[in-house]
């Protein structure tokens, strides 16, 4: 065999672990973003209120924060490779069992796809630093982009699906299984590699985080703009509609979104670890967020500046919230005791969201309160980013801080 047949040989496999790894990115928000779109459609034909609605939206954040902690301990029993694709099996169950119609069904197949985004969005950033150790930063820029690709593309397709092409809801909805099994199909041969260390969970030296100042701002940064995106996740077509946006024109924008959601992991990955402090960066993404849920409520004709804001703005505070995880703690264990603590409470505060601002749109009649909440929420998490930025540690557990 020649050189350039042993070269284009070791190449293959490594191309097609990267293919597996961006189709698994695919999924981690697609299945849930794509919902939105069609949670009309869906509450009309089945009779859903605004909260059962809402309950849509926050289960997969349940599910989130319930089962982050568990996937590394599935890693260690069965291997990162054979975990990623339970994973996957259980996106795919879920997005057919979600498509079948009924109530339960509903309900149980969204549990399905929480599940198992849960396991993903824990191990893919375990196997991105097995892997491509020198490459982690482009490798998971390409992986926020394809997250957020996925994603556009499925919110702003489902409604013209299921109304322009014939599909309904449920049709629409199942075309999203194209995704997990692209993933599943691709992901297969990774099954024969040799197993890799699994990742280790967080030790019991990590606890005496929650007693950190610090570490609770990190924590809720990440978790209030959490509950925002969420809330704007689950509820943005409504809220552009009853602006006098078309359906579809609110489908585009959930979609365009998303979209905007992506483009920081493009500027922002090799930044944010060569600055000395992260206040200032901090402070900028929370004021975009500021300024989209203002020209919500005064211009909302201009839908369309304020929802790229809102997108770049979040996906800029979640890059600084998995950043601080790294460079606010002083080793891998303590780092990933932040970690646990930041997705726990964080997903809580999510889930919490969209069912919350139904409730209020319900009791208020419209959607002026639920954005002026928003809003003021936005101006805490400008508060707690310039906290969290600033350039200090969070207190090892065996030193009082």
């Amino acid at each position: 065999m020649t050189h350039r047949q042993n070269t284009s040989a070791r190449a293959l496999p490594g191309a097609l672990l990267l293919a597996g790894i961006l189709l698994i990115a695919a999924n981690l928000r697609a299945p849930i973003t794509g919902l939105a779109p069609v949670l009309a459609m869906i509450q009309a034909d089945v009779g859903l209120g605004t909260v059962q609605a809402g309950v849509l939206t926050t289960l997969p954040l349940l599910a989130f924060a319930l089962l982050s902690p568990v996937a590394p301990l599935l890693a260690q029993r069965i291997g990162l490779e054979r975990a990623l694709l339970a994973a996957l099996v259980l996106i795919s169950g879920g997005v057919a069992i979600r498509s079948a119609g009924p109530v339960p069904c509903l309900y149980g197949g969204t549990a399905l796809i929480g599940a198992g985004i849960a396991v993903g969005n824990v191990l893919l950033p375990s196997l991105l630093k097995r892997d491509f150790p020198a490459r982690i930063a482009l490798v998971t820029s390409a992986y926020a982009l394809a997250m957020g690709l996925a994603a556009a593309i499925a919110s702003a397709t489902v409604f013209p699906l299921a109304s322009q092409y014939g599909l309904g809801w449920p049709g629409a909805l199942a075309s999203i299984l194209v995704l997990p099994v692209a993933a599943l199909v691709v992901w297969w041969p990774q099954l024969g590699r040799p197993a890799g260390t699994p990742p280790a969970a967080a030790s019991a030296r990590g606890r005496p985080i929650w007693r950190s100042a610090l570490a609770w701002q990190v924590t809720l940064f990440m978790g209030l703009n959490s509950f925002i995106y969420y809330v704007m996740i689950g509820w943005l077509p409504s809220i552009l509609t009853s602006s006098g946006h078309s359906a579809a024109q609110a489908g585009s924008l959930h979609g365009a979104m998303q979209l905007a959601s992506a483009l920081p992991g493009l500027l922002l990955g090799s930044v944010v670890p060569r600055l000395k402090g992260q206040r200032a960066v901090a402070l900028g993404a929370a004021l975009l967020l500021s300024l989209a849920f203002l020209g919500l409520l005064r211009l909302p004709a201009w839908a369309a500046l304020w929802v790229a804001c809102f997108g770049f703005g979040s996906g800029a505070c979640i890059i600084l919230s998995l950043s601080f995880m790294g460079l606010r703690t002083n080793s891998p264990a303590q780092a990933a005791a932040l970690s646990g603590m930041a997705q726990s409470v964080g997903y809580l505060l999510a889930a919490s969201g969209p069912p919350l601002v139904g409730l209020l749109r319900d009791a208020s009649g419209g959607w002026s309160l639920p954005l002026a909440l928003c809003l003021a929420l936005t101006l805490v998490v400008a508060v707690l980013g310039t906290l969290a930025g600033r350039d200090a540690r969070v207190p090892d557990a065996d030193r009082p801080g």
